[in-house]
């Protein structure tokens, strides 16, 4: 059954290919400008980037989501997460951002849990606006980098040139995704980004050496043959990634597993479906050529 419907991408018309993926990163585009206009970001920032203070509580358990409940009955917007030490042990962690009282929060924290004393941590704007810095010029290294091996290795205009615009989709989508769902960029979540470049070029890498290096298959039948290496590629790896959702109990872990399922569902369509659209233009266009 999984073949017959891998079979209909290699029936589908190339255009039809390119045009589907392109209708959905124009969707992404408007959901990041819409955000931009609602919030002045273009994805929510944590605390890592925008400063603000992290309440941890050794030892204590509570469950997440009612002690935000809690916090947010004093007029305090905030994110708890449940931690394990690596020694065993473990606590809560209470994320307030910026502007908002945290004495306040501690002061409800002792209430709660006598016994326990809140260690704080303030993050100042100066370092999150570092952090952010460095994270936005680590992306745009990577994106400069990838884009010139590509070009080194293809030598071909049009199939690098559709590589870079794939890795770039990606994540854009992912992006437009996490503001949808409310996940905020972070360290972690900027390194999931990394991962996602890295892993769209392998799959893209992949698709364009068989179409274009082929020798004794047709062009369909080399398409058929690398997607279902990429189809067992890319599901082992969504599999691994939710289960790591599902089973996390780490906001850190989540958001980063959430990235690479949203980043990983995205390269699918544009390296499967847009790029190997493209490549089949643009290989019975220089075939044609040649006759």
């Amino acid at each position: 059954m999984i073949k017959e419907k891998l079979r209909v991408l290699v029936e589908m018309e190339p255009k039809r290919m390119i045009m589907y993926p392109l209708i959905v990163f124009a969707l992404a585009v408007v959901v990041i400008i819409g955000n931009y206009a609602l919030t002045g970001s273009l994805v929510k920032e944590g605390i890592e980037l925008k400063g603000g203070s992290v309440i941890t509580l050794q030892g204590v358990s509570a469950d997440p989501d009612e002690l935000a409940k809690e916090i947010s009955r004093l007029g305090v917007e905030a994110n708890v997460e449940r931690f394990t030490g690596i020694a065993g042990g473990g606590g809560i962690r209470i994320y307030v951002p910026a502007g908002e009282d945290v004495n306040k929060v501690k002061a409800f924290l002792r209430e709660k849990f006598p016994g326990v004393e809140p260690e704080i941590t303030v993050i100042g704007p100066t370092f999150g606006k570092m952090v952010r810095e460095q994270g936005i010029k680590a992306i745009a290294y990577a994106f400069i980098g990838m884009a010139i091996v590509v070009f080194l290795f293809f030598r071909v205009p049009v199939p690098s040139l559709t590589v870079v615009f794939s890795a770039f989709s990606d994540m854009v989508i992912a992006i437009a995704l996490m503001d949808l769902f409310g996940i905020e960029l972070s360290q972690a979540t900027i390194a999931a980004l990394l991962m996602l470049i890295g892993y769209s070029v392998d799959s893209n890498i992949l698709l364009t050496t068989r179409l274009l290096r082929r020798k004794e298959f047709t062009v369909e039948d080399a398409y058929y043959s690398s997607l279902k290496t990429g189809f067992t590629m890319s599901t082992t790896t969504l599999g691994a990634l939710v289960s790591l959702w599902l089973f996390s109990t780490a906001k850190v872990i989540d958001d980063i597993a959430s990235v690479l399922i949203f980043g990983l569902l995205a390269d699918f369509m544009n390296t499967w479906i847009f790029n190997a659209g493209v490549l089949r233009m643009y290989i019975a266009k220089r075939e044609g050529k040649k006759k």
